[in-house]
Order: C-alpha cells, then sequence, then structure tokens
C-alpha cells in the first residue's frame, strides 16, 4: 500500500498536523475491508478551499482498460485511491467515513447520489457550465450576495493593480518604441489589449499611469495608442468601460473568449506591444492527467449531488430528487430569469431561481476516476497539441496528479501570435513554477463564489511557449504571502 502526504508544509512547526493519528482510523477501516491493499493508494491533501467539490474522504477507482460504451459502469479495476482531507479530517469519524466510502464504491454505480452527467474528462464536465452562467449571469449573483465579485480574491485585490507593476511595464515599453522610432519601424497605431478586465480598476490604473509617464517622455506616444478590453461577460465590461470614460476613445471593449482569443482579435496579429492578462487562466477548464506506476491516465468526472441535499433542494422548490438534474440542466441553459418565466409555480421570481443555483452549486460534489490512456500523443491538450508535450513534465515527478490547463494553454497559445516582434505577454495569475508544486499541495479545483478556480501549470505553459521561440519567466508577487504569480512571453533573441 502506498502512503502519500501531499500538504508537507503542514508537517512542521506548532500547528502541525498529526498524520500518524489521522491515518490510524483509516488503517482500521481498510483491514476490516475485503481490499488487497496492495492496490490501494491513500491519498492525503489539505484542500485550502474550503468551499469546494469533495467529501472529507473520496474513493477513486484505477481502472484497468478504458470503458466501452457497452460499459456505463467501468471496467475492472487495477487499483483504488482512498483521498483524506486533513483540513476536515479532525471533525467526525473518519474510519465510519472511509467505510461508507468504501461501501458506496463497492455498491450499485450512483448509490447515494443523484448524478448530473456521465463520467467524461473534466474539462467537459457541467461544472464549467455552472462557471459559464456565473459570468452571464454575473449581477443576479452579486445582487442576491450583496458585493462584487472581486471581493472573492484573495485580499480582495489582484497584482495588476500594483501601480509600480504597472510603471516598470509601462518604462520597458516606452524604451522600446523609443527604438523603434529611431529606426522608423514603429507604426503609427499602437496596440495594447487586456484580457479579463475586473472591475476595470486594472486598465484605469496602467492608462492613468501610462499618460502621466508619456507626458514626461515627451514622445507623444498616448495620442497613437490603443487600448482593448476583452472579457467574457458583457456586463463586467459595462463596468469596467465607466472606470475608463476619461480615456474616451483611446479604449475599445470587445465581449470575447478567452480560450479563442483570435476569433475576436485576429486583426491584432502581430500588432500588439503588449498583451495584459490578470486571474483569468485559473478560471479556464482544464482536464487533470496523472502517472501512477508508470502509466499515463486520464482523471474522469461526473458531477452529482448527495440524496441528502438533493431532498432538501426538492423540497423546497417543490419537485422531486430524481427530476433535479433535469431542472439543474434547464437552469445552466436558460439562466435564472428564463427559468423563473418558465416555472413560476417553483420559482415566483428571479431571486428564488437564483436563490436555486447557489443552493445547487453549494451543494455540487464531483466523483472521479483514473482511465488509462492509450497513450501520451492519443490525447489531445488542445486541437492544435496533444498530450505528448506533457510526457517531460510527468516523467520528472513519479506517481503524480497534475493540470492540463487546457484552457489556458489555448487562450496562451492563442495569444502569442498576436504579439508584435518587440511586445509582450504579461500575466498574473495562479501559477506553478515547476511540476513538483503537484507533489506537495492540493491546487484546485476550488470554489471562488459561483465560479471555478484551479491552480495553473505554469511549466506546461512554458514548454508551449519555448517550442513557439518565445522566452517564458515567472516571477514571485511582491507582496510577501501573495500566491500570485507574473508570467511573461516574449519572442526569443
Amino acid at each position: 500500500m502506498l502512503i502519500d502526504v501531499r500538504p508537507v508544509a503542514k508537517l512542521t512547526g506548532p500547528a502541525r498536523v498529526d498524520v500518524a493519528a489521522a491515518l490510524a482510523p483509516v488503517f482500521g477501516a481498510l483491514s476490516s475491508a475485503a481490499l488487497d491493499l496492495a492496490s490501494v493508494r491513500v491519498v492525503c491533501d489539505w484542500i485550502q478551499y474550503r468551499h469546494n467539490f469533495y467529501e472529507p474522504v473520496e474513493v477513486r477507482p484505477v481502472l484497468a482498460d478504458r470503458p466501452r460504451q457497452a460499459e456505463p459502469g467501468g471496467t475492472a479495476r487495477s487499483g483504488l485511491e482512498i483521498a483524506i482531507d486533513l483540513r476536515r479530517c479532525g471533525g467526525g469519524d473518519l474510519a465510519a467515513w472511509v467505510t461508507r466510502a468504501l461501501a458506496e464504491q463497492a455498491g450499485p454505480d450512483g448509490t447515494g447520489l443523484v448524478l448530473l452527467e456521465p463520467w467524461q474528462p473534466a474539462s467537459e464536465s457541467c461544472l464549467w457550465r455552472f462557471n459559464t452562467l456565473y459570468w452571464q449571469a454575473l449581477s443576479r449573483w452579486e445582487e442576491a450576495t450583496g458585493r462584487e465579485y472581486e471581493q472573492a480574491l484573495p485580499g480582495g485585490r489582484s497584482e495588476a493593480r500594483d501601480t509600480g507593476v504597472a510603471a516598470d511595464l509601462i518604462r520597458e515599453l516606452l524604451r522600446v518604441w523609443d527604438e523603434l522610432s529611431a529606426r522608423r519601424a514603429l507604426p503609427e497605431e499602437l496596440y495594447v489589449a487586456e484580457l479579463g478586465v475586473g472591475n476595470g480598476s486594472q486598465a484605469r490604473t496602467w492608462l492613468d499611469t501610462f499618460a502621466d509617464l508619456d507626458a514626461q517622455h515627451g514622445r507623444d506616444y498616448y495620442r497613437r495608442l490603443h487600448y482593448l478590453m476583452g472579457d467574457y461577460s458583457a456586463h463586467v465590461l459595462d463596468r469596467a468601460r465607466k472606470a475608463v470614460a476619461h480615456h474616451g476613445d483611446k479604449v475599445s471593449t470587445l465581449v470575447l473568449d478567452a480560450t479563442r482569443p483570435q476569433q475576436t482579435l485576429g486583426f491584432l496579429r502581430g500588432k500588439a506591444f503588449c498583451v495584459y492578462i490578470s486571474n483569468v487562466y485559473d478560471n479556464l477548464p482544464t482536464d487533470d492527467v496523472a502517472s501512477i506506476r508508470g502509466h499515463p491516465y486520464l482523471v474522469e468526472v461526473r458531477a452529482c449531488l448527495r440524496r441528502a441535499d438533493a431532498a432538501k433542494i426538492a423540497r423546497r422548490y417543490h419537485t422531486r430528487p430524481g427530476e433535479l438534474a433535469a431542472l439543474i440542466h434547464r437552469l445552466l441553459r436558460i439562466g435564472p430569469d428564463l427559468l423563473a418565466e418558465a416555472a413560476p409555480g417553483r420559482f415566483p421570481g428571479a431571486h428564488e431561481a437564483v436563490a436555486f443555483w447557489q443552493e445547487t452549486w453549494s451543494a455540487l460534489r464531483l466523483q472521479e476516476r483514473y482511465v488509462p490512456l492509450d497513450g501520451l500523443d492519443a490525447y489531445q491538450v488542445t486541437p492544435a497539441i496533444t498530450g505528448e508535450i506533457m510526457r517531460p513534465l510527468l516523467e520528472a515527478c513519479g506517481d503524480v496528479r497534475m493540470h492540463v490547463s487546457n484552457g489556458a494553454l489555448a487562450s496562451f497559445a492563442g495569444t502569442l501570435p498576436l504579439l508584435h516582434p518587440f511586445g509582450r505577454l504579461q500575466c498574473h495569475d495562479l501559477f506553478l513554477t515547476g511540476p513538483g508544486g503537484y507533489l506537495t499541495g492540493f491546487h484546485g479545483p476550488g470554489k471562488y463564489d459561483g465560479s471555478v478556480v484551479n491552480w495553473v501549470n505554469g511549466p506546461l505553459l512554458a514548454l508551449a511557449g519555448n517550442r513557439r521561440g518565445f522566452d517564458v519567466q515567472i516571477a514571485p508577487s511582491r507582496r510577501p504571502g501573495v500566491n500570485v504569480k507574473t508570467l511573461t512571453a516574449q519572442v526569443r533573441d
């Protein structure tokens, strides 16, 4: 039996976790179960997100063969992973949790659950439709909670709002423009783009700082500047537009899909001197892959509700647990306003439909299983990138599970061609700087308000950028104790 304790930072210091005491009831429960312990992995994590998709104990089958459509329950398994959340293990009977999880896994498929979807890669799960709904109906969610979404960020603000960070980037930009101007190679129109605009404070900070530094510089670059703000949410763009209204026609706003930037920004190809991104990549769909005993696996998930939670929600909204899945998918398809109009008996108004949305989201759980991959090259990370790019990262760490960051990688790879040969992409986000980071802690998914958050596989983005001739660097935050890091990409000299 393999025991993997990942939260190494919690093993020392005055508030250290007593792993031996935590695991004792686990061993007791496992020893009384009819299991081949040689095939069992016990994985201990510390899920720092208080709102997440997991029970304190999860059981994840490691399948021996890839399932076929004729086998909805999956195929024979070659192993079992018992996942323990050490943060919550002291608040209940851990042995009982393990016993219950093992019994549910051994019983009929879906025992004790209301299933919302079949097994599938995580990036295709309906949890991302919840994420989409959050941004589409953000004004309704904020109205119900009484706070803006940015207050869910650690500290309530982004690294990109730092005037010093903006000033450093702008001074470098002015230097590049001066050199190009001296060679008469500077275009008349100077493009800067921002993806993920928040409440507009990032753009305001950048533009105000730019105007001041350009006035001191004396080259009148501000007159030639075109600042493009792109975001998935029209509501967010409307709010951001008001924050930079004093910059007039220097600013344009565009609704765009961050995973396909060229669909909207293709006209910028080879023209953008700076693309500025903040807290976007960690909110894009991702799969997980794993290496277990030298073999690659894809993590498949299915969203569900525990029957007790489903019964409570069903009673409140005058339906039955078995009808909840259809009602939830209807919400995800048409949104809370239209759902209230379509089902006034259950939802007298949009407020009640939003409450149903929020309660369902709070109760949403993910089951997981490991499905063998025929080969990394057969797994499509993005339409243009295969899983072969993952090989050096997986082989560097032994048994490991990591994010593929599919959406972030598609966005990153799609943004690089927009850059001018002397342009730069700068991104503030939750980046891991090495694949070994996945061996020492939990990095998502978690729930941030009504959206999903995952740390971003920085080494994978660096590999993709390097293969395209870009130098990619990831630097820590200037603020102590902040997890956000800054990724910079520019054409290699």
